[in-house]
Formats: structure tokens, sequence, C-alpha cells
């Protein structure tokens, strides 16, 4: 039963829910009352079982395979779950690029090209196509960018640089639909255990994972649990006040 209470009329969309944090974010969503929609780019398996786990807590649920660089199809499903859910209160930027930790120097082009068009140009496909109906409901986005914006890991160009772009979509929303009654956040996440770090784990040493883990003030990773209750507690009406921000969940690697 969607609890309107606590986050306004209509559901959530999560781009990028069969990932690792997106999972996370789904179930928290669903546990906090909320109807979640989301998109996948292949892994149906692992949308099928978020659906499930979105069931489980009462919550209706929604999932296609979108991709995101396709303006049609990002447009069709923003859609298709505002007229399931009644409309929107929440988008959640979610998805990650799967990249190549590199100096700028040997990066590739292709892969330069293809993070671009999809950490960057994808999130403002979905946001564009999310206004309308985030102007309706008073709503808000949540984005998941990285702690690279505020202290840079040597090698991590590739993650920084279109998640730098989404900050800057995130703000000139905040600045602009802050009229309708529209806010709009975003999380510069650190390392979280989950969904990419683990597949970047797999092509590094385990001396490089210590480091990451000491360069840390708490002396460990974050878990996608985390950053989904963060997300939630920003789309929240405890939150009505916060729009525009860039909040930092990285153990302190910043500091």
């Amino acid at each position: 039963m969607q609890d309107d209470a606590n986050f306004g009329t209509g559901g959530t969309l999560v781009i990028g829910g069969s990932g690792g944090i997106g999972q996370a974010v789904c179930a928290a969503f669903a546990g906090a009352g909320s109807d979640v929609a989301l998109t996948y780019r292949s892994n149906a398996t692992a949308a099928e079982q978020v659906q499930a786990v979105i069931e489980a807590a009462g919550q209706r649920s929604l999932a296609r395979p979108v991709d995101i660089t396709d303006r049609a199809a990002v447009r069709a499903m923003v859609d298709e779950s505002a007229e399931a859910f009644g409309g929107l209160h929440t988008v959640v930027i979610a998805m990650g690029a799967d990249i190549s930790m590199t100096y700028v120097s040997g990066i590739d082009d292709d892969e330069w090209d293809r993070t671009i068009a999809g950490d960057l140009t994808g999130c403002y496909n979905v946001l564009k196509a999310a206004i309308p109906h985030l102007q309706k409901s008073r709503g808000s986005v949540v984005a998941m960018t990285s702690a690279a914006l505020h202290r840079y890991a040597q090698k991590d160009v590739l993650s920084a640089v279109p998640k730098a772009g989404v900050e800057v979509l995130i703000r000139g929303i905040a600045r602009e639909e802050g009229r309708s009654g529209v806010r709009a956040n975003s999380i510069a996440l650190g390392v979280i255990d989950g969904g990419l770090f683990h597949r970047l784990t797999e092509r590094v040493p385990p001396e490089f994972v210590e480091a990451m883990k000491r360069n840390t003030a708490l002396r460990r990773f974050g878990t996608p649990e985390e950053a989904a209750d963060l997300a939630v507690f920003l789309a929240s009406r405890k939150a009505a006040y916060i729009t525009g921000q860039s909040i930092a969940l990285d153990g302190g690697y910043s500091i």
C-alpha cells in the first residue's frame, strides 16, 4: 500500500535497479511504503528478484529493460511508470558504468564515448523526461555520484567526469524547478561494497583494495543499504527543505 504521507503521490522510479546499489534502493523504498518501478540493462533474473522483494513488502512493482541512451525508450518507461502508479514522487539515478581504471593518457576513446553517453547523457534523458511528472507531484530526484568529485582518486577519471556533469544537472534542476516544489540532491559515494566494486576487485591486486580502505577515516567500505537509506531520507518529507546538495557517503574519504 502506497504511503503518500511519507513521499507524496505516486511511486519511485529507480534507474539501474538490478545493480548492487539499485537493488538496495528498490528494497528500501518498498520498505518505506512506496511502489517501485525499475530499469535494468540486461539482467532480467536480478530484476525479477528485485520485483519479488518489492512485492513481498506489499508494494506494486514494474521492471523494464531500457537503454538509457535511447531517448524514446526512456520517455516511454518514465511515462509508463507514472501511469502505473498514478504519478512519480521520486526518481533515483543508481546506474553506473563498468569502467577501466586508467590515466587520462591511457583512456580508450570508444570507452570514453560510451561512458559519457551512458552516465551523463543517459541521466539527462531520464531527468528531462521525468521533470513534468515531478512538477505534478512536487517530487524529488536523488542521483548517485562520486566522492572523487571532492577528492580525486588516481585513475578514476572515467567515473568522476560524467558524475561531475550529473552534479551540475542536479543543481540546475534544484534551482530551476524549486518554484514547482521539486527537489534534487545527489549522494557522492565512496567505495560501496557491492556491484561495480566487486567486479573491480577482480582486476586489481588485494593491496590496492586494502589501500582504498586505509584511505577512509572509518577504515571500512560502505554498504548498498547505507546508500539506499540515505536516498530514502532525501526523497522523504523529512528532507523537505534540502535541495541542490551533494551529500558525501564515503566513510570520511573526502576529509
